[in-house]
Order: C-alpha cells, then structure tokens, then sequence
C-alpha cells in the first residue's frame, strides 16, 4: 500500500487489457470503474465490443467487477445489462469497497487489478489497496471541467510507460 498517484500499467482504453497481459501477472479479478472508463456519463449500454471484450476475459479465468463512485442507479443498471456483479457509491481513493469486492470474489490484493481513467481516485485507490492500477484514457471529455482534470493528471499518466513497449 502507497500514496501513489503512479499508474502500474499506462494503456489507451479497457479493449488493451488482454488475457495473456493480467495472467502473466497471476490477475484474477479486474476491477472496473465505470464512467467514461466502460462507457460515457450519457448512460450508454454497454456496447457489442465491451461484451465481446469481457467474454474473452472470461473465458480465461479473469472474473470482472464495476466499482463505481456514482450515487445514481446507473451502475446497477449497467451492471444488469453487462452481467457482472458492482457497488457503486465506492469513495475512491478510499480503498474500502476495493477491498469488500475482493472479499466478495475471495482474491487477494496480488490477484486483483482496476482500471479507470481517472489518478485522484482510480490510480489512488488502487495503490492505497496494494493492487494493480491501470490507468486509460478517458472516452470523452466534452466537460470542461473533466479536461481541466485529465490536463492536470497527464503528467503522473506519463510517468508510466504505456504497455506493449519495451518497458513494462
């Protein structure tokens, strides 16, 4: 556990994660955050390539779960309709709903990643956890605010060389 706001693995969006790339690092549940790391704020379903994407994970032995800091229903809904178990209201950076969802899915920190978009909650969290963090790009950012955000995090994104290089 670190206050780090260093990503382990630096990719462009969540269809670079691969079986073989989390199994060689003995990962077994991923966590996912939700809002423009799976899909936009605009409550989009999850789309056929999402699907396509968590049936390969899947069928490799990696169980997926969304840990969400929306308040809304969306993330059960979404959830429902991508057929994974959530919690949503997390708190991140706080690690507390890390944790419950590995001991829901009984892995250990060493078997367990998340990705998200965003180093003040998802990165943050995760390393606060002792898991491994995966930072990607977010889908969209048409706020102003949000841009402002990604503006502010890009330098920690950097830090870390993007996977698939020769550093990994």
């Amino acid at each position: 556990m670190s206050f780090s706001l260093i990503p382990n693995i630096r990719l462009n969006t969540v269809f670079d994660i691969k079986p073989d790339m989390l199994l060689r690092r003995n990962i077994r549940l991923l966590l996912l955050d939700l809002d423009n790391t799976l899909a936009p704020y605009s409550g989009q379903p999850p789309s056929d390539a999402l699907n396509a994407w968590k049936r390969e994970l899947e069928s490799n032995g990696i169980e997926l779960f969304i840990v969400s800091n929306t308040k809304t229903e969306r993330a059960g809904c979404f959830a429902e309709a991508f057929g994974v178990s959530y919690l949503n209201r997390a708190g991140k950076p706080s690690p507390k709903m890390l944790r419950k969802a590995m001991i829901l899915r009984s892995k250990n920190a060493d078997e367990t990643a998340l990705v998200g978009d965003q180093i003040f909650t998802d990165i943050l969290g995760a390393n606060l956890c002792g898991i491994t963090s995966i930072i990607v790009k977010p889908i969209r950012l048409k706020n102003p605010l949000f841009a402002l955000r990604y503006f502010i995090e890009k330098p920690f994104r950097l830090l870390r060389k993007r996977e698939g290089k020769k550093n990994e």
